[in-house]
């Protein structure tokens, strides 16, 4: 008897894969990117890369997102295509001031030091924060706390608390590849072009950046 639970389209796919490819979705839809690095995330990754690419493919394209596979991170992105996809999450105005924070410092390790991971302090991200905006008051540091939250919900970044540490400034930030994909800048001019909107010399309201 056929799973009325699964779509007929997918008749190929065995019944033993079915529960790992629901969850892979559920974690591209609901997250937009699954983390394949270690445990069960790995076992998943492992199966959408080398067996079921075309199918989550094909499935996310008519909802306007593009799958992205890398290898380099173990990692699964749901990317949307702005001119096509209508579940671009709203990100508020600390959000987006953070995010474009954290993509220039993407950049700016990555120009360099390309094969190596990206890691930060929260003080180091403050810090930057203030040299990157120097017209803002950056965000409080509890506040900070409940941003970084977000965008660890939606893999955005990886944190670790070092042993030893008792300070939030010392937790450690890991901008994930994914990052740099939900605001795909050209170059790092158009990213300070973004930034400068948000100076206080633009006195329009809150403004909100699509994700």
């Amino acid at each position: 008897m056929s799973d009325p639970h699964w779509p007929r389209f997918w008749s190929d796919v065995p019944e033993d894969d079915r529960p790992a490819i629901r969850e892979i979705l559920g974690e591209l839809l609901g997250r937009g990117t699954l983390l394949g690095s270690t445990g069960a995330g790995r076992d998943l990754f492992l199966l959408a890369r080398d067996h079921y690419r075309e199918h989550l493919g094909d499935y996310l394209s008519p909802l306007g997102l593009e799958l992205i596979v890398d290898d380099d991170f173990s990692l699964l992105q749901a990317r949307p295509r702005p001119e096509a996809c209508h579940l671009l999450s709203q990100f508020t105005k600390d959000e987006t001031l953070l995010l474009l924070v954290l993509w220039r410092v993407w950049d700016d390790h990555r120009t360099n030091e390309a094969s190596s991971a990206v890691i930060l302090t929260v003080d180091d991200l403050w810090t930057r924060f203030r040299n990157t905006f120097d017209k803002i008051d950056p965000p409080e540091k509890t506040h900070l706390d409940s941003l970084l939250s977000r965008l660890k919900r939606h893999r955005l970044i990886r944190t670790h608390k070092p042993e030893g540490a008792s300070q939030l400034g010392e937790t450690l930030i890991e901008v994930l590849p994914s990052l740099p994909r939900v605001i795909p800048f050209d170059s790092l001019e158009s990213c300070l072009a973004r930034a400068a909107l948000y100076q206080p010399s633009d006195a329009a309201g809150t403004p909100t950046s699509e994700a």
